[in-house]
């Protein structure tokens, strides 16, 4: 059953983010032929106000923690991962969860949930700009950078913003069936599912070097992407034999000269992309890709989506049809 929905507010909680859980689950539709939810908004002490992330705005909480203990379904919002938790707040959201409480966390209130540890051992998500620390503070989580949310049973993370709205529909879908997802997800004029990942929206700098040695030949390689290297050929500019190169390079960057090309030559096509209106063969030419194809196959491997679809999220310029250089 999905019935009563506590949301559990912490300081300086995001107020986008509490906005969903309360367009999703707040809302009486019941005029529409939806079920209410009996919807309660709760904080370490009920009637105190809390900052949110937004300046000048505070929110009152009108429940206490107790009602997370008769909760279905705990949700909690994004809030600053610079500070510690309420001590009360993580044990209530622990007990509710023990309890048998399916809890929902949108963005960085996967942070609050690994507090409570309820992340130890599962599949979890947050943004893509947390997901290093999430990791860092939980190691026992195996944390999935690429994902909207992650469905763990009794835990559903999602990824920032807009994916909380997606891990709310599902859970909707998962408890009370499509047709209920659909019709919330048409009254709040979003699509009822989304295609893919967070990848597409991920800052990826490639890997830079530490040693003076390597850093002309890197600057090199980068403003020469369209032309074919080997590791013969680079190690020859680098003055090394090609196995001290291939050391180095790995020691030097994290990784290897092939992987650092990929992922130059697909940070170069992403720009491409979003500020011209080049087809994918000429994109691909000046990427060094060689062809659409190779193209089409590593930005979808690395980015998570085709570079069609990626131009059409994306770009500044009208779509055109693709056409050859």
């Amino acid at each position: 059953m999905l019935s009563k929905v506590a949301v559990v507010l912490s300081e300086r909680m995001a107020m986008f983010e509490f906005g969903v859980l309360c367009e999703v689950f707040g809302m009486d539709r019941s005029a529409h032929g939806l079920p209410s939810f009996d919807f309660k908004v709760c904080g370490a002490e009920a009637g105190k106000p809390l900052h949110s992330t937004t300046p000048g705005i505070t929110l009152t909480p009108e429940y206490g923690l107790a009602e997370l203990a008769k909760a279905d379904l705990v949700a909690i919002p994004a809030a600053s991962t610079k500070d510690g938790f309420d001590p009360r707040v993580v044990a209530a959201v622990r007990d509710a969860a023990a309890a048998g409480a399916t809890v929902l966390t949108v963005c960085s209130g996967a942070f609050l949930a690994g507090a409570a540890g309820l992340l130890d051992g599962r599949r979890c998500t947050t943004h893509w700009s947390y997901v290093d620390l999430l990791a860092e503070q939980y190691p026992e989580a195996t944390v999935d950078p690429d994902v909207l949310y992650v469905d763990a049973g009794s835990l559903i993370t999602s990824a920032g913003t807009a994916a909380g709205i997606d891990a709310c529909l599902h859970l909707v879908r998962r408890e009370l069936g499509s047709s209920v997802a659909n019709a919330i997800a048409r009254r709040m004029v979003v699509p009822p599912q989304r295609d893919g990942g967070q990848r597409q929206f991920i800052e990826r700098p490639v890997a830079t070097c530490t040693s003076d040695s390597l850093i002309p030949t890197l600057e090199w390689m980068n403003e020469n992407l369209d032309l074919p290297h080997t590791i013969e050929d680079l190690a020859a500019r680098s003055t090394m034999s090609t196995r001290t190169f291939a050391r180095r390079f790995a020691a030097e960057t994290g990784t290897t000269p092939v992987k650092w090309l990929t992922n130059q030559r697909v940070l170069l096509t992403k720009h491409l992309l979003e500020e011209t209106d080049l087809g994918l063969e000429q994109i691909a030419a000046r990427a060094g890709f060689g062809s659409g194809a190779l193209l089409r196959h590593h930005f979808q491997r690395l980015v998570g989506i085709a570079p069609t679809e990626y131009r059409r999220r994306f770009g500044a310029m009208p779509e055109v049809v693709d056409t050859p250089a």
